[in-house]
């Protein structure tokens, strides 16, 4: 069994839904060492999420920041000292989560044929966001 576990960082991106698998491999080579095993990617962060979802149509991902608008955006929030976009995103992000499990298989991570990786970005004018990847599993020989 081994272990690896890598800090990436994916550039700033505006406030939305985001497909981000593609940039996770790449900056995660070592996925290609494994033949079986179990990624945890970690997101560092509050105001920003990951989830796994539809992969294809572009629609989704707008669906998705909208319906997260419409049970975050509008409440009597206290906490408002980093701005009106801010406590929302701390409630998103709880209610999506900040990891994922996604298993690897054959050096990849083995999602299904329409899910994706999103990075889901809750502030208007985020900076870039730190994700700790962190692999166990079977080496191939």
């Amino acid at each position: 069994m081994s272990w690896e576990q890598i800090k990436i960082r994916l550039p700033a991106k505006p406030r939305g839904c985001h497909l981000v698998t593609t940039e996770i491999e790449k900056q995660v080579p070592q996925l290609k060492q494994f033949s079986v095993g179990m990624a945890n990617v970690f997101l560092q962060h509050t105001s920003a999420s990951l989830t796994l979802n539809e992969n294809a149509d572009p629609d989704v991902r707008y669906d998705m920041e909208m319906a997260l608008n419409q049970i975050a955006d509008s409440l009597p929030y206290t906490h408002t000292a980093e701005g009106p976009d801010d406590m929302p995103g701390h409630l998103k992000s709880s209610l999506l989560g900040v990891s994922l499990n996604v298993p690897i298989t054959n050096g990849r991570f083995n999602l299904g044929t329409w899910q994706g990786i999103y990075l889901c970005e809750h502030r208007n004018h985020a900076s870039g966001r730190s994700i700790v990847v962190t692999i166990q599993g079977e080496k191939k020989k």
